[in-house]
């Protein structure tokens, strides 16, 4: 494995590119007169499913966006820099399909829902349990400082805002604690190779 501060570039690149993709597709919006806006999830509508993925990366409006560039560029960056970039891409695609289907299935009918808060909440978690579900020391630090930095961002999972989807956000944690579980490090643990169990077993003569 490439040593950790080998992907600290690479992390920073792909950060930067993913948020300037989204300012980039929301100038297209906006000129288009929100034309994109229409790739948003609708609930229950089977052509919803096939935006799940394209709502992720579109927002309404820069305010909207903005809300999200911040949290997005810091909280992806730690997760590909400590997980590296196939594995983070791998637990940002799951967070994306988890919480586009769960905003399918639960949504207010009628409602349009799209933007990158998912991915938001959903690396929050991951980073927030991974190092636990890893038992490495340096990520459980990582995601207790993650937690009170952003830890106040939990309140968005819970249904008290008018216009603002915690189903995403919560669906989005969802699919993040389950990354971390199935994207984990399956390394070689005490005894593994024997040597680490503090004895050698040899078959008898």
């Amino acid at each position: 494995m490439a040593p950790r501060t080998a992907r600290a570039r690479p992390a920073l690149f792909l950060m930067v590119g993913w948020v300037a993709l989204l300012w980039v597709l929301e100038g297209v919006d906006t000129l288009s007169g929100n034309a994109l806006d229409a790739f948003g999830i609708r609930p229950r509508e089977a052509g919803g499913l096939l935006d799940v993925l394209p709502a992720a990366f579109l927002h309404f409006g820069f305010g909207h966006l903005a809300a999200n560039s911040l949290p997005l560029l810091v909280l992806g960056f730690l997760a590909a820099l400590r997980s590296g970039i196939r594995r983070f891409l791998a637990a940002a695609l799951l967070i994306i399909v988890v919480s586009g289907l769960g905003v399918w299935l639960t949504a207010a009918p009628g409602s349009i829902t799209l933007g990158a808060s998912g991915v938001v909440f959903g690396l929050f978690a991951f980073l927030l349990v991974r190092g636990f579900v890893e038992r490495k020391p340096l990520d459980i630090g990582i995601g207790l400082i993650v937690g009170l930095l952003y830890g106040s961002i939990l309140w968005g999972a819970l249904p008290t805002t008018s216009g603002i989807s915690w189903q995403c956000h919560l669906f989005g944690l969802a699919g993040g604690v389950l990354a971390a579980f199935i994207l984990r490090e399956r390394g070689r643990g005490p005894g593994r190779d024997g040597a680490a169990a503090g004895g050698v077993v040899r078959p008898v003569p």
